[in-house]
């Protein structure tokens, strides 16, 4: 077989080599003790160290040592409940000399750790790009050890937002009503150009230095447990970046997927994740959906491997142990092999059985995406559980600006967002829905709308007392814009205004926020934070009514709380005719729009302002 250790650039990988160090690498660096799955894969590598022989410390018995087509590397297994010191050493030795050695740690765990609390529809999740964010150390903006420098002016470039930027907001986010941070990656990605995206990455264990340091991406973890916060990480399965150590010195070919017609095993996937369910999908269209590549840059990954999936399965579990994650979000679900994903992620919720993850599920109808989710039953038919918790609303997502951009027709306008919900008996669990109208990707709700306010007050209580998990992309509540079709990626990511010095404007100060700025806050806040304390919201029943006339009314219920949503998309006020409600209404007298604090009794009509949405408690 072809050594394929040696297909890309090796440079760095030489250089490492010239250091004559026997253990250039042991990942995971420590694990802990008391995890439900006692089996630990350590990955050990160094210059030909298969051709030498590794000895543990304390007496501890090898499980299994399997070696590969690189000489390189090892990959040692041991059962930790069969470890009982804390330290023990690697010793990698020439006959009966000892060459090299290095010192495992196994941590204890954090109390309750097994238990922690996850996302869940309680929550408002805000999405930020960190690099985009706000600036809180200038002295990482660029650094000796990684490529890419800072430098604001190229729209494409690195800007220099990081972790502490994000640690000196939280007071912003937490009194916007935000309740859980979603950051794009943040772990390194040393490539040229265009790295400040992260989802290149060349290291798995260790954070950009650009943005910190690990021990400051757990310090963001804990401040935001603190406040009852949680931080839930981005997370890469399918893809690394073509500068990975790993990818530069492959254990073996089958490590990636490795297409012989193309240069350095580069073929573009053709993106088309819907014949993974299609039962008539050609072999050809599904291998170049899920083993081609995203880009040039990005190696595809495959999880088909079982050391490609011990060593994804241990790192996410590393991340969430040692960070205290609140929740994973994993890019690009439906491009990974499917079977594999779903090992991995019973393997993360059986250690945590409260955790959850959410993977992108780019797809544009429910019976797709909902094949997606854990128990369903259009994932069953075809013989498939993906253990996934949570999937994301793209139906939701695509028809909320056609719903409220069209004219009103039998087919066109609100009815669209209707026709979204009636589809919800697919899902196994509606509330864990990710419920959005824009994201990292795609383009800015505020360009599409021309910064209405509006339009941006209809979208956010839409998503904001429908089922799910409500997710809010960094700035947007400050009317932020973008034109992705003219800018760009990069002008969907624009740097919020005051996280840089030299900024003229800081609306992360509700007092220097401009009169358009604080239009759009104030709305956001004050919906977001009446949403936290809201269980009808968050778990209650949901009773839809066709739209009529653009205008859309549904309403949330349990057993002590009931809420009326409006939302009038028409030019012109609308007076509905309450009798068609008597059904949810019951014996309702009052109600109170928490949005203007309006009181009215519930009598024979009831008017709503123009392009207007009301949220109405509803009391006897």
């Amino acid at each position: 077989m072809k050594k394929i250790y040696v297909v890309f650039a090796l440079s760095a990988a030489a250089t490492a080599f010239s250091q004559t160090k026997p253990l250039e690498k042991v990942e995971p660096a420590f694990w802990w003790k008391g995890m439900k799955n006692p089996e630990l894969q350590i990955l050990v590598y160094g210059k030909d160290i298969a051709h030498n022989e590794i000895e543990l410390s304390d007496g501890i018995k090898v499980k299994n040592i399997q070696k590969v087509e690189n000489p390189n590397y090892l990959f040692v297994t041991v059962n930790t409940n069969e470890i009982n010191v804390p330290k023990f050493k690697i010793n990698l030795k020439k006959g009966k000399k000892s060459i090299g050695s290095y010192t495992y740690e196994l941590k204890e765990r954090a109390p309750g750790s097994a238990d922690r609390e996850s996302f869940t529809s309680k929550d408002v999740m805000y999405l930020i790009m960190p690099d985009r964010f706000a600036n809180g150390d200038e002295k990482n903006d660029s650094r000796p050890d990684l490529i890419e420098k800072a430098d604001r002016s190229l729209p494409n470039g690195r800007h220099g937002g990081d972790l502490r930027g994000i640690i000196n907001n939280l007071d912003y986010i937490q009194n916007l009503g935000a309740t859980s941070v979603w950051l794009t990656p943040v772990n390194e990605d040393n490539e040229k150009v265009y790295s400040y995206h992260g989802y290149a990455q060349t290291d798995l264990y260790k954070i950009d230095g650009r943005y910190g340091t690990n021990e400051e991406y757990r310090e963001l973890s804990q401040k935001l447990n603190q406040r009852n916060m949680k931080l839930v990480m981005d997370y890469v399965t399918n893809h690394w970046g073509v500068s990975h150590w790993i990818i530069k010195d492959l254990p073996s070919k089958d490590w990636i997927h490795w297409f012989d017609e193309g240069k350095n095993g580069f073929y573009r996937s053709n993106y088309k994740t819907t014949t993974q369910f299609d039962t008539n999908a050609s072999e050809i269209d599904k291998k170049y959906a899920l083993d081609g590549w995203f880009d040039t840059t990005m190696p595809d990954i495959n999880q088909k491997n079982p050391l490609v999936l011990k060593y994804l399965t241990q790192n996410a579990i590393w991340w969430i142990e040692y960070a205290e994650l609140g929740g994973l979000r994993v890019d690009t679900y439906p491009y990974n092999d499917k079977e594999a994903m779903a090992s991995w992620a019973k393997a993360i919720t059986d250690e945590y059985p409260k955790f959850n993850i959410v993977g992108e599920t780019w797809l544009y109808t429910a019976g797709q995406i909902s094949a997606w989710q854990k128990n369903s039953k259009t994932g069953e038919a075809a013989n498939y559980n993906s253990n996934l918790p949570s999937v994301m609303d793209f139906m939701l997502f695509a028809d909320m600006p056609k719903a409220l951009k069209e004219k009103e027709g039998w087919d066109t306008g609100m009815i669209k967002l209707y026709n979204v919900f009636t589809s919800d008996f697919l899902y196994p669990d509606i509330n864990n829905l990710l419920v959005f109208f824009e994201n990292h990707d795609t383009e800015r709700w505020n360009e599409i709308f021309n910064a209405d306010p509006k339009a941006y007050k209809m979208a956010l209580t839409m998503i904001s007392t429908v089922r799910g998990i409500p997710q809010i992309y960094y700035g947007s509540e400050i009317g932020m814009k973008g034109d992705k079709k003219k800018g760009g990626d990069a002008d969907i990511r624009r740097d919020f205004p005051g996280g840089w010095k030299s900024d003229s404007n800081n609306a992360f100060n509700p007092s220097s926020q401009t009169a358009q700025q604080k239009e759009f806050y104030q709305f956001s806040q004050k919906l977001l934070n009446w949403r936290k304390g809201k269980e009808v919201i968050h778990s209650g029943k949901t009773k839809n009514y066709v739209p009529q006339d653009g205008v859309f009314v549904y309403f949330r219920d349990n057993d002590k709380d009931k809420v009326m949503i409006i939302i009038n998309n028409n030019d012109k006020d609308q007076t509905l005719d309450l009798k068609r409600f008597a059904e949810s209404l019951g014996s309702v007298t009052k109600g109170k729009d928490i949005i203007s604090e309006k009181e009215f009794s519930i009598e024979k009509n009831l008017t709503i302002p123009a392009k207007t949405p009301m949220v109405i408690e509803l009391q006897n």
